[in-house]
């Protein structure tokens, strides 16, 4: 694992994994993780991508590796999107294909909008337009009641299906959460939930792939409807029945998705 200082002086962690062959030049693929996860969340993920592509994966300040800021630096939009920028500039990386789950999303549209040049296709994963109409900000009140664990543990049948994926994988990903400072979260989905931009979703002009859990309890799969109507030749799928945490439950159909909408629309490795 690697660190580089953002330009507010926050150090902030990534991780390379490439086996593309050597003698090729290996595009770079970064993956975006959700709201109160890390980059260790994809792990599974890594093995089929990381033979195509030069697979590139940080961690959101505050989460995983990356320190949580002072509390009193305030925590916007604009600053994360930044050390994603600095990010890519650190590894002389003038475009990527984006990966973003969820609120790495949001980062991942937020770039496709304002920094087109730097966003080669975007593919979201359970990632609408901002996360304004959503009961997020309930959220807040229980984690500091109950802690991220509890609160988790009584909410997961909203994250995972239990019925398909193994109990190791719902006790490792409520340990995992866990592990993030409850403060900070909770000022990171506040600042997400304030935030609607499906009126500018226009401005998306790079391929763009959209995946839907089919039984999103975050909000609603209605949500998803503008990136129909406003994202030019958008591919939208739906895993129907799906709750929200469709990156951890579904790794092989989510890089399957992946591997099979850039192949398509650059040819693998490209």
């Amino acid at each position: 694992m690697d660190s580089f200082s953002a330009s507010d002086g926050l150090r902030l962690a990534y991780r390379i994994d490439d086996f593309t062959d050597p003698w090729k030049e290996a595009p770079v693929l970064l993956l975006l993780h959700a709201a109160m996860g890390s980059m260790r969340r994809y792990y599974a993920w890594v093995p089929p991508l990381s033979r195509h592509y030069r697979v590139v994966r940080m961690d959101l300040r505050g989460h995983g590796n990356s320190p949580v800021p002072p509390p009193e630096r305030e925590l916007t939009l604009d600053r994360l999107v930044r050390d994603v920028i600095e990010l890519m500039d650190h590894l002389g990386c003038p475009s990527a294909h984006i990966v973003g789950n969820s609120a790495g999303g949001y980062l991942g549209q937020q770039l496709a909008m304002n920094h087109g040049g730097r966003v080669r296709s975007l593919m979201l994963f359970g990632s609408t337009p901002g996360l304004k109409h959503s009961q997020a900000p309930s959220w807040i009140p229980q984690i500091q009641a109950k802690g991220m664990r509890a609160f988790l543990a009584e909410t997961i049948a909203e994250r995972l299906p239990l019925d398909q994926v193994d109990p190791g994988l719902v006790e490792w990903f409520l340990d995992e959460a866990a592990k993030n400072d409850p403060a900070c979260i909770g000022k990171f989905v506040l600042l997400m939930a304030s935030y609607d931009w499906s009126d500018q979703l226009h401005r998306i002009n790079c391929p763009t792939l959209v995946v839907v859990p089919g039984a999103e309890p975050i909000g609603s799969t209605a949500n998803y409807e503008p990136f129909r109507r406003h994202v030019k030749g958008v591919e939208m799928r739906v895993y129907e029945g799906a709750p929200h945490n469709i990156c951890d439950a579904f790794p092989d159909r989510c890089t399957g998705d992946v591997l099979d909408f850039l192949s398509r629309r650059f040819g693998l490795g490209v």
